[in-house]
């Protein structure tokens, strides 16, 4: 009728994904992409989960008695092996910190061995489907960050057996958790494409990992390293591992709150590792099709 607004057209419900040719593509709009399809992330990683058996109840349990037991196997190394120092930290303490830092490196280092095979892995999903292929990465992230869940009360239980106190200190260990899992974000990202061009990367991730453990403060405490040679010392710091484990470790066990450089160094290098290995995926994506089939 005449005078009368017409109606406004009906919202499309379909979005439309197009690969960038060459280069970067606008990222303001693919990052509005990546979180508009984030749930096709989440239904990734829970069919990831379901298939390694991860939700159900020796799935979890499993989860919680593999690092135990690797916390246990490295505790009898450090303390019964290599000798108990009187002016070192009690064995309480050695364990305490064994198992939270274990925890927490293998938070990244799930993310990124499983981020590694992701890309590869996706079969006729790359072919068959328009999405921002970031997800595929992110949600082997969040696979990485299901598994880690379970751990958090573990510790805390442990951390009570060994004679520790909780403190309010601890929470800020949250802040060192979530530099962890950005870190993870850029790092898996970077495997993935790297595992694209050269599939043998994802075999030596697990070498590259294990010895990026022993330069990292799992085993041993970062108060450790002083007295030390400057080399060494200078190898140690530089490892971004040092400040995330580092601050995460020291406010749990000691309660004291980390220097604020340790603060400044660790969300430095989660937002190093986030912009590299994202705009060196994204700039990469568009042949992937053609490489993985």
């Amino acid at each position: 009728m005449a005078g009368q607004a017409s109606a406004p057209p009906e919202e499309s419900m379909y979005q439309q994904f197009t690969p960038h040719r060459a280069g970067l593509p606008n990222l303001v709009e693919y990052f509005k992409l990546v979180w508009r399809r984030r749930e096709f992330a989440t239904e990734m990683s829970k069919s990831r989960v379901r298939g390694s058996h991860d939700n159900t109840v020796f799935g979890t349990a499993w989860l919680l008695i593999d690092p135990m037991l690797q916390s246990t196997i490295y505790f009898v190394m450090i303390t019964f092996i290599r000798g108990h120092s009187s002016s070192g930290p009690t064995p309480g303490h050695t364990f305490a910190h064994l198992t939270s830092a274990l925890f927490a490196f293998r938070l990244c280092q799930n993310a990124l061995s499983t981020g590694a095979k992701s890309v590869t892995g996706a079969g006729k999903v790359l072919l068959n489907t328009n999405f921002p292929r970031l997800l595929i990465p992110l949600s082997a992230v969040r696979t990485g960050f299901t598994r880690f869940l379970p751990t958090i009360p573990l510790y805390l239980l442990i951390h009570l057996l060994v004679g520790e106190k909780w403190h309010v200190t601890m929470i800020g260990g949250i802040f060192f958790l979530g530099c962890l899992l950005v870190f993870g974000m850029g790092l898996s990202a970077l495997a993935a494409t790297l595992t694209v061009y050269f599939r043998d990367f994802a075999n030596f991730l697990p070498y590259i990992m294990r010895l990026w453990m022993y330069l990292s403060p799992v085993l041993w405490l970062p108060s450790q390293i002083k007295g030390k040679p400057p080399a060494v010392q200078s190898l140690m710091e530089g490892n971004p591992m040092y400040t995330m484990l580092g601050g995460y470790s020291q406010l749990l066990q000691n309660g004291h709150v980390p220097a604020l450089h340790v603060w400044v160094t660790a969300a430095f290098w989660a937002i190093a590792s986030v912009v590299v290995g994202f705009l060196f995926f994204i700039s990469r994506e568009r042949e992937f099709a053609v490489r993985v089939l």
